[in-house]
């Protein structure tokens, strides 16, 4: 099997497919090129189901998959009463990861330059002119795809060198109860009545769509994860000792891990050929946020190509979030700041709306000083101070 095209796309996630459907079909006085989706058979290289949120004002590319959507937030302390928020104009939004592939994916097939093809890959060789994509079909037959261009979304098999690292990791249970207990209009970002860890934080995460159903997750901040038994527990105690839930059928279940660093991912490996997603640093640290990030991206580098320019993926994060980010990945990794404490007072105390703009980096720098000035400031400094001195190790 030998094939070619304009573009070659490895890994068929959130990023590949984000940017194939950037790329699908003619747009008037552009170019339109030739493109290759490469996804993995169905088995262990393919990523699970997944959930994705984000936020954005009106609609978006992708309204027709989104599940649900809030413009309201709720955030719980430890203790005391809850921090309420309305987001206008932006709009809290969750997709799942199999409507958003059958979005894709008819419009991929109505596209006529956009072609899929199931097959493992093995290597990208960089070659004059372009890259070659060795690859194995369905039935182990190998291949080759030659592209001008490959953009590679697959998980990076090891983590880049960093200062400070956490890993975002979580379990949540789609779940149905018997009685009305979720209000539809309110999704809980962070609750922190949850049993907090010795080191990191804990929170639980409530996306409720209807009365009776929600997804209700137990995420940590920390540098260790969980035994299978150990989230299953943490997520129980949650469901029935924080939020009562009573009787309740767990009809999905969805678990992920999400490095939280500031190590900063190579966005290009090779003369034509480029990172993007999670893999080319679209999440941001802080947060775990993804989604937005890759959108920036794959925007980016589909202009780029329709205009016959060079494609590299920019920044999703620009100098400024990640420096900010690195302090405060610091200071949480150090036990400087009371993670729940910091973050509930950022919510109390910053309209929601702005701090939204804040960690998706749609902020002035006026905004962020005043943002910073409610942060535990002289942890924070120091934290500052340190990070220059610290040097860059491999996650262990």
């Amino acid at each position: 099997m030998q094939l070619e095209a304009e573009v070659a796309v490895v890994g068929a996630g959130a990023a590949g497919l984000s940017l194939a459907h950037r790329l699908a079909g003619r747009v008037p006085g552009l170019r339109t090129p030739s493109v290759v989706v490469v996804d993995p058979p169905p088995g262990p290289l393919r990523p699970p189901r997944r959930t994705w949120c984000f936020w954005e004002r009106g609609q978006g590319r992708f309204e027709d998959a989104v599940t649900a959507c809030w413009r309201r937030l709720r955030v719980r302390p430890p203790r005391g009463e809850p921090v309420r928020g309305d987001l206008v104009p932006l709009r809290y939004k969750m997709i799942r990861s199999d409507d958003f592939e059958a979005l894709v994916g008819r419009t991929l097939a109505r596209s006529g330059n956009v072609r899929r093809l199931e097959a493992t890959v093995d290597a990208v060789e960089d070659v004059a002119g372009g890259a070659l994509v060795h690859l194995r079909d369905a039935g182990g037959s190998p291949g080759t795809l030659r592209a001008r261009w490959v953009f590679d979304s697959r998980p990076l098999g090891s983590l880049p060198a960093a200062r400070t690292t956490l890993l975002q990791h979580f379990r949540g249970w789609f779940v149905r109860t018997s009685r009305p207990v979720f209000d539809p209009a309110v999704a809980d970002l962070m609750d922190f009545r949850t049993p907090q860890p010795d080191e990191g934080l804990s929170f639980g995460y409530v996306l409720p769509t209807s009365a009776h159903e929600a997804l209700v997750e137990y995420t940590e901040f920390s540098p260790r994860l969980l035994t299978a038994s150990g989230y299953e527990a943490a997520l129980g105690h949650y469901c029935d000792d924080v939020l009562r839930l009573g009787e309740r059928e767990v009809r999905a279940v969805e678990t992920g891990i999400i490095p939280m660093t500031d190590a900063v991912p190579a966005r290009q490996t090779g003369a034509s050929v480029f990172r993007i997603g999670a893999a080319g640093g679209a999440t941001r640290p802080a947060t775990g946020y993804t989604f937005a990030g890759l959108q920036r991206q794959t925007r980016a580098v589909a202009t780029a190509l329709r205009r016959g320019r060079r494609p590299v993926p920019p920044p999703a994060h620009s100098l400024r979030s990640r420096a900010m980010d690195a302090v405060l990945l610091r200071a949480l990794a150090s036990g400087r700041v009371d993670g729940p404490a910091l973050f509930s007072g950022l919510f109390a105390r910053v309209p929601m709306e702005r701090l939204l703009r804040f960690l998706d980096g749609d902020t002035r720098l006026y905004e962020d000083l005043i943002i910073g000035l409610h942060t535990p400031v002289g942890p924070m400094l120091r934290s500052a101070l340190e990070l220059p001195a610290l040097p860059r190790r491999p996650f262990a």
